[in-house]
């Protein structure tokens, strides 16, 4: 039986190839992708997720959540991925529509129709939609199976803040209610991300597919590869959010600990940090499994069989 997931999300060229991915694999089910406010604003976000489920070739609903932090006004990220969230190579307009149901209550409906422990919850951006439904339907949280995310940093600290990763720091009270939800979370943070590099080969190996999946992927990548490989002086870049799909497929591509990990929502030097008690210095009850290693190569290569496939 393919494990039942909910991809959420706020395309993104590397949530694109994370959605991607898992529409590639029959080990996943995906019921719906929920759009957030993150990368760039809702109404790009749920653009760019109807245009990835096209390009695949599927029929994936895709419902439009939050538009903006619980808290906090919107931080977005446009130079990283450029002004429509997906810069790097033009795709149709989306042909099919949105879904008219509200992400959060497509969320709430789905948990509380399903068996419990049979859905999964993918965050792939700021936690605001998931959050949101736990904070109007408490009886879903232990209806959940699971959460894996792309998210926070211990090791590798910020990437928008000296101290904090960006999907954690745009929503930090969002992902204090996912982190003390009591859901087991298996967390991909920077220091797992960070290590997962692409390669100019595997670029090049995805636009020698010579399908529109390959060449989008090979166009995305070389976009946002300039950011990264200019601010981190790195070969590659950082495929973060595929990182959660991969682990849902093969999770012995990944080693971390479980450990106790609270947010930080008070502090304006260190707001929406991930504080990963990794040493376990603290009395505090572990709640998520902090990943802190990847198999680079085993990684690309179910990357590259996969998207081979669509």
């Amino acid at each position: 039986m393919p494990r039942k997931i909910i991809i959420d999300t706020d395309p993104g060229q590397d949530d694109a190839v994370a959605i991607l991915l898992a529409l590639a694999s029959p080990e996943l089910e995906v019921l719906a992708l929920t759009a957030v406010a993150g990368n760039v604003p809702l109404a790009l976000t749920q653009r760019n997720a109807c245009q990835i489920v096209e390009l695949a070739g599927k029929h994936i609903p895709v419902h439009a959540g939050c538009d903006a932090p619980l808290a906090r006004k919107l931080v977005t990220a446009e130079h990283v991925h450029g002004k429509t969230g997906l810069d790097g190579i033009p795709l149709p307009d989306p042909a099919h529509p949105l879904h008219g149901q509200h992400a959060v209550d497509f969320i709430i409906q789905a948990l509380r129709e399903h068996p419990t422990g049979s859905i999964t919850l993918c965050p792939l951006g700021p936690l605001t939609n998931i959050a949101t439904a736990f904070q109007r339907a408490p009886d879903i949280i232990p209806k959940v199976a699971e959460i894996v995310l792309m998210g926070g940093a211990y090791f590798e600290v910020g990437n928008i803040t000296p101290a904090a990763e960006f999907n954690i720091y745009v929503d930090p009270e969002a992902a204090e209610i996912v982190f003390r939800s009591g859901v087991p979370l298996v967390v991909m943070p920077l220091d797992v991300t960070h290590k997962a590099l692409t390669s100019r080969e595997w670029v090049e190996e995805m636009r020698s597919l010579g399908t529109p999946v390959g060449q989008a992927v090979a166009s995305w990548t070389d976009f946002f590869e300039r950011f990264d490989t200019a601010k981190y002086g790195s070969a590659g870049a950082p495929l973060h959010d595929p990182c959660v799909i991969a682990y849902l497929i093969e999770p012995a591509l990944f080693t971390g600990r479980h450990i106790n990990v609270e947010i930080e929502t008070g502090s304006e030097l260190t707001l929406g940090m991930t504080v990963a008690d990794w040493w376990r210095v603290t009395k505090r009850e572990p709640n998520a499994m902090f990943m802190g290693g990847v198999d680079r190569d085993g990684f690309y290569r179910l990357l590259t069989e996969r998207l081979g496939r669509l």
